[in-house]
């Protein structure tokens, strides 16, 4: 049930409500209306929800609120500003995106915030750390390096938050996490925030939290209520031509496809834009200013269509995505609930279509276990896609490349190839007159090493290398 309460009604400080009503939201999410009550009171907190439902807000409000009810300034020129708030992610895109909330609450509080990750020099971030910071929003990897250069101090930090924690140890950043953990004081509030809260994540929650709050908004592993789900099931080598049937359809006007390779993701981008699609991918194997770049796109929608993988299944925070496609099944199927979370955000409806192939039927048997429901199979598979792949001719050639690219329109049946020239059993080639004495073509060789002729060619002589043996013919 949605909150009848305002912001204003929160307990937050006036210039907090006033940037966030001036960023055009008026009535907190379930989370936040429950979140940021705690928060402010100063007690650790435990949040379970979905992807969407207004997480960062939870925390980044009240974090606000408390920094400038201290109001601890720099008094001397030589004194600097202390870590105070420490803020980890999983992922850069999420470390950037909360990073942008927190400037955007805490416009005019006259508080300095950054945010550090990989994947770029570190020159600017070390000369921002030197300035000094009230908060740091950091990825483990580029926080524990710039710390072991001696550019960090943790040994100041009040509010320490963990998001999206259970994709921190999917990614394997439960040794850094700890490590982290440990330079900062004991004496501090700890957020920690999960979608999922599997065995290995409740037993990191215990280490880190006292007594906390819990804040549990929907069924751990459940997915967002207003996210229409469908799953087509459709052979392999068809996905693409299903993928673009589905983009040409009204009313897909913003859509996130998940691959499980960066290759693959790639793959997919190249066939679209070969379609005439606005398309661009978000991958690891991507720099830094890639993918921002593909994001800052999507996000102005100079981008129809991003592909991605499971990086950025909780990095990516767009407004209005009205479809959200699995290509491809993930292998983690947690992340079947964090994909799907990109749609359906801040009370908006959304679309998930699943493609399964044969090969992908027990993945999907898993998600429907996890989420506790059977997803809706569609029936309205274009004529191409509900027939059995077709077969590569006998040459090595692919089947008619039209099928990967062009008109999905184009007639069903196999392109004519015409086989290549080959000789026949007993003769040269097919209208070749002559040919040069001794030239007969090569015959194939034999996985035990010998030479198999066709029919007509006579016995198999045994292969020779090097000389001749002088003694073969004389019974020695």
């Amino acid at each position: 049930m949605e909150s009848v309460l305002k912001f204003s009604e929160l307990g937050l400080a006036e210039p907090i409500v006033r940037a966030v009503e001036t960023a055009g939201y008026k009535i907190p999410t379930p989370i936040q209306a429950q979140a940021i009550p705690l928060v402010i009171s100063g007690c650790d907190l435990l949040g379970v929800a979905q992807t969407g439902t207004g997480k960062t807000a939870a925390f980044a409000l009240p974090i606000l609120h408390r920094l400038l009810q201290s109001n601890r300034q720099p008094q001397g020129r030589g004194d600097r500003r202390k870590i105070r708030v420490l803020v980890l992610s999983p992922t850069r895109e999420l470390a950037v995106q909360i990073s942008e909330s927190f400037a955007t609450y805490g416009q005019g509080s006259g508080l300095r915030q950054l945010v550090v990750f990989g994947g770029v020099s570190q020159y600017h971030q070390v000369k921002e750390l030197r300035a000094g910071i009230d908060i740091l929003v950091a990825t483990p990897g580029r926080l524990l390096d710039l710390r072991e250069q001696g550019f960090i101090d943790l040994s100041h930090v009040e509010v320490l938050v963990l998001d999206e924690a259970d994709r921190m140890l999917d990614m394997g950043f439960l040794q850094s996490v700890r490590r982290i953990v440990a330079d900062v004081p004991k004496e501090r509030q700890t957020l920690f925030f999960s979608a999922t809260m599997p065995n290995d994540v409740r037993q990191l929650a215990d280490s880190m939290l006292c007594h906390p709050q819990r804040v549990e908004i929907t069924p751990v592993a459940t997915t967002a209520e207003r996210v229409q789900q469908s799953v087509y099931f459709v052979e392999k080598p068809n996905k693409v031509r299903l993928l673009r049937h589905l983009l040409r359809q009204e009313g897909v006007t913003r859509t996130l496809v998940f691959t499980k390779t960066k290759h693959g993701a790639d793959k997919v981008v190249r066939m679209l834009e070969d379609s005439n699609f606005s398309a661009d991918a978000i991958h690891a194997n991507r720099s830094q200013s890639q993918r921002q770049r593909a994001l800052t796109n999507f996000k102005s929608g100079r981008t129809s269509v991003l592909v991605a993988t499971d990086i950025a299944s909780r990095g990516i925070d767009v407004d209005l995505i009205t479809h959200v496609i699995n290509y491809d099944l993930p292998l983690e199927i947690d992340n079947y609930v964090h994909r799907i979370g990109r749609t359906a955000r801040a009370g908006a409806s959304g679309i998930a279509i699943s493609f399964c192939s044969p090969e992908e039927r027990g993945l999907l048997t898993s998600i429907e276990r996890l989420i506790r429901q059977r997803l809706e199979q569609r029936h309205d598979l274009p004529a191409f896609a509900s027939e059995p792949p077709r077969q590569a001719h006998a040459t090595g050639h692919a089947d008619d490349r039209r099928a990967t690219r062009g008109n999905d329109s184009l007639p069903q049946t196999a392109a004519v190839v015409q086989p290549r020239r080959a000789f026949s059993d007993n003769g040269p080639p097919a209208n070749h007159s002559a040919r040069r004495p001794n030239s007969a073509p090569r015959r194939p060789e034999t996985p035990n090493g010998e030479f198999g002729g066709p029919p007509g060619r006579g016995p198999k002589r045994p292969r020779r290398f090097g000389k001749p043996n002088r003694f073969a013919s004389s019974g020695r």
